[in-house]
């Protein structure tokens, strides 16, 4: 594989009570320098729950579109740190943003492959840009707009299980497992949105743990690791 999306959960960034904690980015960009040392173009998504978690909200009647967007703007500190640390490491990623945050650059494919192109790393932020739609979503609409050959979703779990294994001790892990038989078992650790999409354009997703940096190339070198959805 020669192009991956990244799709990294935002508990990646933090620690106890820090939302965003310097060691813990830290070990993200290394991560991502690692990988992109293979000859592999990196982009990547992040998530906004260490910023902002908003389901309590909404159940306490914040208007639902209202507490998306203010998700989507979450990403935005996310990416910023992750950029500033992978430029602590010399390396020269860009953010693109979708909601033209004023001192981040606008969103555009085209753009973003020709950053690809020239060895940069793209971080996109602001999810898609409409609220309602997760950043598991995004991650996928992101790696088929910029030809990825897939995406890996890095998250606490090292695969997927039939059940949630931190409450179900017997859950059971899939190696391998079809987009239809994963929304057909209505599993949960991707939104169905993205499964779908993926399905219809043949866009490999694996899920993975995060800190494992071999096993993510590993993967990328054919090799199998935590659960393949294809």
């Amino acid at each position: 594989m020669k192009r991956v999306l990244l799709k990294i959960s935002g508990e990646a960034l933090s620690w106890e009570w820090l939302s965003i904690h310097p060691d813990k980015a830290g070990e993200v960009a290394e991560m991502i320098q690692d990988i992109k040392k293979t000859w592999v173009d990196v982009v990547v998504v992040l998530w906004w729950w260490n910023i902002y978690r908003g389901s309590k909200l909404i159940a306490a009647w914040v208007d639902a579109a209202d507490s998306h967007n203010m998700s989507m703007l979450s990403t935005v500190f996310n990416a910023v740190t992750l950029k500033n640390f992978l430029e602590k490491l010399g390396e020269k990623p860009v953010v693109m943003d979708v909601l033209h945050v004023e001192f981040l650059e606008k969103y555009s494919a085209i753009q973003a492959r020709e950053y690809i192109s020239d060895g940069r790393i793209v971080i996109a932020s602001s999810g898609g840009g409409t609220p309602f739609f997760t950043t598991d979503t995004t991650g996928v609409l992101r790696a088929l707009e910029l030809h990825c050959d897939c995406m890996i979703k890095l998250t606490q779990v090292d695969g997927v299980y039939d059940s949630d294994p931190k409450t179900n001790p017997e859950a059971v892990k899939y190696d391998n497992i079809s987009y239809d038989e994963f929304i057909t078992g209505n599993l949960k650790v991707l939104d169905q949105t993205g499964i779908i999409m993926a399905r219809d354009n043949w866009l490999p997703i694996y899920v993975m743990q995060l800190g494992n940096t071999d096993q993510i190339i590993s993967v990328l070198d054919g090799k199998s690791a935590g659960t393949k959805i294809s």
